[in-house]
């Protein structure tokens, strides 16, 4: 098991939401902003994400850092709503208020709550089949959000993780970083009108969050078995897919 000591690292862009709400100012525009950033692949990264999840054995889904819900709505969209619940959650009210109102035209067994990944007393030890987070652990505490997901989870509970990733070809993965340390600081800044804060957090959490290779590692030391990763775009992210054990003791 990897020691809770080591979690002040853990932090890859080194943001905190309790002093920096940049996301609730930018929440109005950040669907549109994601797909100026990322020309619009991160599309074809959340069908992709979205139709694992929906594949997933699972009766309640709890998904962490939920954002405006675009995610969990396709997973909804893509599998049968029967008799399954989902829960979506995120720090910043302002994006939740977004979700919850896409939601009044959209029929499904699904609820908002506000909530910390990083820490949910809300939420009862082995109370979710599933637990799905995307694109928000490079910004978080990911030592303290992987095991809170553990507590959460039923035994052989499901985790599925879309995150920052590595391009195997070094080279390449170089340019992509230059052009990541480049590009987003200036779009950023244009298309915020000069409140590019969010931009300057996820690039560092995109250049400093593990490879794939040791991302999986990771849950594996955190007790998760099963551990599978696919990397998308030829690298730039990847979706992780872990199971916690049956029997597995929680602290």
């Amino acid at each position: 098991m990897i020691d809770g000591k080591t979690s002040s690292h853990q932090n890859a862009a080194e943001f905190a939401w309790q002093s920096d709400d940049v996301f609730g100012r930018i929440a109005s525009r950040y669907d549109k902003l994601s797909d100026i950033f990322s020309f619009g692949i991160h599309r074809v990264w959340k069908r992709r994400v979205a139709k694992r999840i929906a594949s997933e054995k699972w009766n309640t889904l709890l998904d962490g850092a939920s954002g405006t819900g675009d995610i969990i709505f396709r997973v909804m969209a893509s599998a049968s709503t029967h008799g399954r619940t989902v829960i979506g959650s995120d720090v910043s009210a302002k994006m939740l208020a977004i979700a919850e109102q896409r939601l009044h035209s959209f029929n499904g067994n699904m609820s908002f709550r506000l909530l910390d990944a990083e820490s949910m007393p809300s939420i009862q030890t082995d109370a979710v089949d599933a637990y799905s987070i995307s694109l928000g652990l490079k910004i978080c505490n990911r030592h303290l959000a992987v095991q809170e997901a553990l507590r959460i989870l039923k035994p052989g509970g499901r985790l599925i993780v879309l995150e920052a990733s590595n391009i195997r070809w070094g080279f390449l993965h170089r340019v992509y970083l230059a052009y990541m340390s480049f590009c987003m600081p200036i779009l950023g800044w244009i298309a915020t009108g000069g409140d590019a804060s969010a931009y300057k957090y996820l690039l560092q959490g995109v250049r400093d969050f593990p490879t794939a290779e040791e991302f999986a590692q990771e849950l594996v030391d955190y007790g998760f078995e099963e551990v599978k990763f696919e990397r998308l775009s030829l690298g730039i992210v990847a979706i992780h897919t872990a199971r916690k054990p049956v029997g597995k003791p929680n602290a």
